[in-house]
């Protein structure tokens, strides 16, 4: 079910510090209107069509002098569903952003020590001016993914899909066979079927017009770099000298490699081939390799335990002189990412913590850890350079945009305001903290979202929002889907629950889940909505229980057993059958932790009997709206249509959503608007 939250943030997040393919890019990214309408002025409130109004902001990338931030703005157009992104610059104290290009630009990366700006636009690399003058392109590559200048200016590294394996056509010589010969497991993985290719890693010379002489340091490996299904861009980076390359990787294939969570980091010599792994023996997850300015040193997020893909994200360094690795944030029980080095004595680094994800800052020396930045925001990705930090900012109202962090007092400003149109005529709902005391008494953090215009004089209905994961954070997200404004928009009062399993309270409090799947963390959710349910503004008869992924999940499993809490439900690709899912889907790893082992282990876990919501069937009696997508292999869309079939069996109301063409999200513009609408006409059914 994995990191639900982080993965939506990943996507919005497109080509940090590269330059990617940007399929369905238009040529006429200025035509796209974003203005709002009249009516919607008028309405006041958001809509999905405005949804699909905002400028989604991508790769924020700082100039070597800390002066200037690039950054890219993607925009829909709803009745056509293009897309286009262009590059803006904006000074990093805050000014006027100035649109560097009008056709499409993607990945942009500053060159030759910050006097040039590499980008991608219409499947081409080019170059152009600081000011987005003298437009040149690059020649020489035209098969990549990703893409990386080096610091020296002299090379790239470069990502390909390099195909290995045999088809079953090539093996009989059979073009227009339809048919896949398949003798081990990761046949399919996530949303895409294995096409017999690896994502390789390679080096190029590049002389400041073309990139010639490219070298695959992967020849012939069936492993893939970055490591699917993210392939994230930030788990392979360069050396300041342009020497070394860092990079993760999981050297398993099929069986093993569904089992395992165990990446390492591998340091590459450019310059004589030689090759180190330099996470040898840490079993569980290594990534997102950053050196340090003077290049000595690496520093990387680590995972202890083989086959949990929640871990602790622990900072690591290691000396490449020495060859020692140091947990220089051993003691600090949560999460560390977006790392960036200040200086080679300091890192910066943001956590999940208590419902936000501020910035940290850690001294190497005394492994001393200081919160810098204070609000209810989510930060990063972090741009540190020449002393000036930046930092992407967003919250439950408001969408990423760009700040400039005051290193010494903490204190952040928006520099960029993307939707500045939208928010002078679209009112936004209040959230607030709130802590409940739950049945064994712990303290249960909840977020609640109130609608815009709210009056405590009248009667709201609320919904509890289910989240994925199990684990990650529930922190400040803007979804442009489970969109917590839209919900409070439409006359709901949210409750967003930081159950057990969440991250950003303790290692304890997100472990507690595994093996748990159905017991106090589902508790966890009915203490909260009862606390809620007491303040004299919400109708306690009318309440409602969405969610995604585990969150689909915990729906399902509500269903069994709220007693008549709950008037109707919205499930979204979530897990009915425990046994069945099990034995569909594809990272072994993740139910042999979080369900405590296989179905066939004897004794049986308590995931595959007292924690499937398919046991409780007989006591479904609410109704249900229940959605998935076609080419969702996470859990594939047979757990839904078990659900639905059973619950029209049953006799309970229901509607099943099928997205021919999505996956364990829905993401394409129209698809969107109809998940949305349906989703908001089956709740205004039964809870108004």
């Amino acid at each position: 079910m994995k990191k639900l939250t982080i993965l939506i943030i990943a996507i919005v997040l497109l080509g940090l510090n590269g330059c990617n393919t940007e399929p369905k890019e238009t040529t006429q990214a200025g035509m796209i209107d974003v203005s709002l309408t009249d009516a919607e002025k008028a309405g006041g409130l958001l809509t999905p069509e405005i949804l699909w109004k905002y400028g989604r902001i991508g790769s924020i990338v700082l100039s070597p002098d800390g002066s200037t931030v690039l950054y890219t703005v993607t925009h829909y157009d709803l009745p056509t569903e293009a897309r286009t992104t262009n590059i803006y610059s904006i000074p990093a104290a805050g000014g006027t952003a100035v649109q560097l290009t009008t056709d499409g630009g993607a990945g942009p990366q500053w060159i030759e020590k910050g006097a040039m700006i590499a980008f991608l636009s219409g499947g081409k690399i080019m170059t152009m001016n600081p000011d987005g003058s003298d437009k040149k392109e690059i020649t020489g590559l035209d098969d990549f993914e990703i893409l990386s200048f080096s610091p020296a200016g002299d090379r790239v590294y470069f990502t390909r899909r390099v195909k290995i394996d045999q088809t079953a056509n090539e093996k009989y010589d059979l073009p227009n066979a339809k048919v896949r010969i398949i003798d081990d497991l990761m046949y399919r993985h996530w949303n895409y079927w294995h096409d017999y290719s690896y994502s390789h890693l390679l080096v190029a010379s590049f002389d400041g017009t073309a990139i010639s002489n490219e070298k695959d340091i992967m020849e012939g490996q069936r492993f893939d770099t970055p490591d699917a299904p993210y392939f994230d861009e930030a788990d392979i980076s360069w050396s300041p000298d342009g020497r070394f390359i860092a990079y993760s990787c999981k050297r398993l294939t099929g069986k093993a490699y569904t089992l395992s969570t165990n990446t390492d980091i591998y340091l590459h010599d450019v310059t004589t081939g030689e090759e180190k792994n330099i996470t040898e023996g840490n079993m569980g997850y290594d990534k997102t390799p950053v050196f340090s300015p003077d290049g000595t040193m690496v520093a990387y997020a680590s995972m202890e335990e083989d086959g949990y893909e929640s871990d602790l994200e622990r900072l690591f360094v290691y000396n490449i002189t020495t060859g020692e690795r140091k947990w220089v944030s051993e003691g600090w029980d949560y999460n560390v990412g977006n790392i960036q080095w200040n200086g080679n004595e300091a890192i910066w680094f943001t956590s999940p913590y208590r419902g936000t994800q501020p910035v940290f800052n850690i001294t190497l020396a005394d492994g001393k850890i200081t919160r810098i930045t204070e609000g209810d925001y989510d930060m990063g990705p972090l741009q540190l350079q020449n002393g000036v930090l930046v930092s992407g900012m967003m919250s439950m109202a408001r969408p990423t945009e760009v700040a400039n962090v005051n290193m010494a007092t903490g204190e952040f400003s928006m520099i960029t305001d993307v939707n500045g149109h939208i928010y002078e005529s679209i009112k936004m709902g209040k959230s607030v903290e709130r802590y409940t005391k739950t049945k064994d008494g712990k303290d249960l953090q909840s977020w609640i979202i109130y609608p815009p215009d709210f009056d405590p004089a009248k009667k709201y209905p609320a919904l509890l929002y289910c989240k994925g994961g199990p684990q990650g954070p529930l922190g400040q997200g803007w979804s442009y889907r489970w969109n917590y404004q839209m919900m409070a928009a439409n006359g709901y009062i949210v409750v967003a629950v930081n159950r057990r399993g969440n991250s950003g309270f303790g290692s304890y409090w997100r472990e507690q889940i595994s093996g748990d799947y159905g017991g106090k963390n589902i508790q966890d959710y009915l203490d909260a909505i009862d606390d809620m349910a007491k303040e004299p503004y919400v109708d306690k008869e009318r309440l409602g229980a969405v969610g995604a992924s585990y969150g689909g999940y915990s729906v399902f499993y509500l269903a069994g057993m709220h007693n008549k809490r709950f008037k109707a439900f919205v499930s979204h690709c979530g897990v009915y059958n425990t046994i069945a899912e099990y034995g569909s889907t594809e990272e072994y790893w993740y139910p042999n932790k979080d369900y405590s082992g296989a179905p066939w282990d004897k004794p049986q876990p308590p995931g595959y009997n007292k924690f499937s919501p398919h046991t409780m069937i007989d006591k479904w009696d609410t109704p249900i709206l229940i959605i998935t997508g076609a080419n969702d292999f996470r859990i594939p869309y047979s757990q839904s249509f078990e659900a639905f079939n059973s619950a029209q069996l049953r006799g309970v109301p229901s509607r099943l959503l099928f997205f021919e063409n999505e996956t364990h999200w829905v993401t394409k513009p129209q698809n969107s608007v109809i998940w949305l609408k349906e989703y908001f006409e089956f709740l205004d059914t039964y809870l108004k």
